[in-house]
Parts: C-alpha cells; structure tokens; sequence
C-alpha cells in the first residue's frame, strides 16, 4: 500500500511530535505503558503508523440473522398500533463474500459495484496485516493485490521503506519478527465502504477503517494502539478481477474515544490469538 496521498516511500523522518511515514504520523508514547497497573481510559487516541500507509484489528460486522417470513401468521394476539417492519427489514444484506482465495487473500470478486467495494475492503485487511513487515510475504500481497504495472512499481520503493532501521523502530528484527515473548500487532478493521465512483472498467471506492499496530508485550516501549483512517483505491478489472492501480489514505473520521479501561499487553496478545479477521462481502 501507500502512505500519504501519493505512493511516495520515501525514508521515515521523526519530528518532535512522532515518526511520520509519507502522509501518516506514529507518536511514541510519553511513559512505559506496560510497566505498572492496568490504565484508565486515555484521552483522544494519538496518531500511530499506518507503515507505509499500512496499519492495522479485529472488529465484528454483527447482524440480525435471517428470521424468515412474516410474523403475522404467528398467531399472536398483541395489539397493532400501527405497521410493524417487515421481518426483512433487519435481515443482512449484500451477497455472500467470495469463496476463492490467492495467496491467501480473497479473490473473485463480483464485477459489480458491490464487487469493487468488497475487494476493496478485503485489500485494506490484507495491506494492513502483519505480512506486510516481512519481505517474502509484502512481495506475495502487492502481486495479489495490484495490477502489475503497479506491484513492479511499487515493490522497490516499498523495501526501501521497510528498513532494519525503521523495522527496529517497530520493535522487529531485520526479517520482520518480533522479540520473543512478545506479540506484534498490526491490523486493519473496516468499518464501511462507499463507491465514489463505478464503471464495468474501473471503480474508486473508500474504506473507513479502524486501525491497530504496536507490540504486546512486558518489555515493549511501543505499546498497542488505535487510529481512525480512510483509505481510498482506484480499482481497475483486470483479467477477471479486481485490483489496485493507486491508493491513498487519510486520517480520520474518528469518533470520540470512550472511557474504556486499556488493556494489559497479555490481554491484548490473547486477544490477537484467539481472534482472527474477517473475510468482507461488501
């Protein structure tokens, strides 16, 4: 993927206020997270690193399940005071996710505008996890998921940006691995999607998304944190599916944080664990 607005990978600078990478901020934190008692709520969340426009989560689309047909044959006899909604009023909508897979990631979309919204919701999951810190793995997910004209271009500037440097800045090693003992966080959550604009040939959507990235763990000065964004893709149908021929993000909107008690880093690493992600229909 690309930071900033404009696929520029160009080496980290840090400023007083955090690192920034292209067009997105990290802002390390004032004191030792991990080091005493479970924390309060925090204030408004801080910026943190969408890595090369890359961040990342787990978050649960949850419906109302299909409850057949219409209740008013159910025998019951409550008053009517006026029209009740019709049982699929509350029923998912959209089709199914897809069921093929390449390199792991989901493909065969629809060619349809809900097709392009649903690749590119799947593409910020893929572009946002973990594998994307690790050259092998970054290489599969930019072939999988850009055209190739747009991977050939992208895949030098991209391993210039992952760096030792900037990788021992995230915690990891030169390959990308996390310190034994400890978890390494990097997810992206979509919220919802919106075509801004869709033809048989192309499609420019815009993901919402809620953003994850930090190290879990006793010893880690770089602890877990949230961030609101939107990623936009310019999607183009290539060869019977879609994929990215450009990509940019920006912050927000974020809602206003909660008063939620913050987690302890074993609380977060079981989390990621046991939780994994999401494969999205729409």
């Amino acid at each position: 993927m690309t930071p900033g607005d404009e696929n520029d990978y160009g080496e980290p600078t840090r400023t007083d206020e955090g690192h920034r990478y292209g067009g997105t901020r990290l802002r390390l934190p004032e004191d030792d997270p991990y080091g005493g008692a479970r924390r309060g709520a925090r204030g408004p969340s801080r910026s943190m690193v969408t890595v090369v426009g890359v961040v990342v989560v787990l978050i649960a689309a949850i419906a109302f399940a299909n409850r057949g047909g219409d209740d008013s044959s159910s025998g019951s006899s409550a008053p009517t005071g006026g029209d009740k909604p019709n049982a699929t009023s509350t029923t998912p909508t959209g089709t199914k996710p897809v069921q093929s897979k390449t390199g792991g990631i989901p493909s065969g979309f629809a060619h349809t505008k809900q097709g392009a919204e649903s690749a590119a919701a799947n593409f910020a999951v893929a572009l946002g996890s973990t594998g994307m810190f690790q050259k092998d793995s970054r290489h599969d997910l930019v072939d999988t998921v850009y055209t190739a004209t747009a991977a050939a271009a992208l895949k030098a500037p991209m391993d210039q940006a992952y760096s030792t440097d900037f990788l021992a800045r995230m915690g990891l090693d030169a390959d990308g691995n996390a310190p034994q003992g400890d978890t390494f966080v990097s997810r992206v959550v979509p919220v919802g999607t919106t075509a801004q604009s869709y033809s048989a040939a192309s499609a420019k959507v815009a993901v919402w998304y809620l953003g994850l990235i930090g190290m879990s763990g006793t010893t880690s000065t770089d602890p877990v944190t949230s961030s609101w964004k939107t990623w936009t893709f310019d999607l183009q149908w290539t060869d019977g599916d879609w994929k990215i021929v450009h990509d940019a993000q920006q912050d927000g909107p974020a809602p206003v944080p909660g008063d939620d008690a913050a987690a302890t880093s074993d609380e977060i690493s079981k989390a990621i664990e046991e939780y994994g992600g999401f494969t999205y229909a729409r």
